[in-house]
């Protein structure tokens, strides 16, 4: 299992286009990737799941891979991240 925490610093947040690029960045992957803010856990795979967390500039989310690709998943998913959160 991979973890890793990220604090968003995108001004709006985690919007509809780098949502939708990051659920097709995802898709590839065996591993489950899952999301966490707070309480709620969704799955990285699911649009509206992941735009219902309301996710703004400066919250902090951890994101979990587990499976047989976590190694690159992982990489993958922390890179977009850094890039465009």
């Amino acid at each position: 299992m991979k973890q890793f925490s990220y604090t968003i610093t995108d001004p709006v947040g985690i919007h509809a286009r780098p949502a939708g690029i990051l659920v097709k960045a995802v898709k590839p992957f065996e591993s489950s990737c899952k999301i966490t803010k707070g309480e709620k856990t969704v799955d990285l795979r699911k649009l509206m799941a992941l735009m219902g967390m309301g996710i703004k500039c400066g919250d902090t989310v951890q994101v979990t891979i587990e499976g047989p690709d976590e190694d690159v998943a992982a990489e993958t998913i922390e890179k977009f991240f850094k890039e465009n959160l």
